[in-house]
């Protein structure tokens, strides 16, 4: 889909979260976020996080320098999930999406 709409004129981006499956497709360009299957903006509430993907991406419609391009994000999903803990916390909601009680240990990354 995405080569048909850049067939018509208009530059796309990837947000992915599947390295293997974006590198085989090869799509025009491409972010790589090293998330879990889902997760492609990160936890919940981490705005400040989910804004740098979108502008990493956005960036990405000029600055990748050939077709098939895949940028990869330097984060962690570790650190991700931490500083997701820590947001719920000051918001007070540590139950309610229940990062906090995950029972992943937080040094967990997923494998790029």
């Amino acid at each position: 889909m995405q080569r048909a709409i850049e067939r018509r004129g208009i530059p796309t981006v990837s947000v992915t979260v599947a390295r293997d499956v974006t590198e085989h497709a090869k799509p025009p360009r491409a972010v790589f976020v090293p998330f879990m299957m889902g997760h492609h903006f990160g936890v919940p509430f981490h705005r400040e996080l989910q804004r740098r993907i979108i502008l990493e991406a956005l960036d990405r419609l000029t600055k990748a320098e050939r077709s098939g391009d895949v940028y990869t994000i330097p984060v962690t999903w570790a650190q991700a999930r931490r500083e997701g803990i820590a947001i719920e916390k000051q918001l007070g909601s540590t139950s309610s999406l229940g990062l906090a009680t995950t029972e992943m240990p937080a040094e967990t990354d997923c494998p790029t």
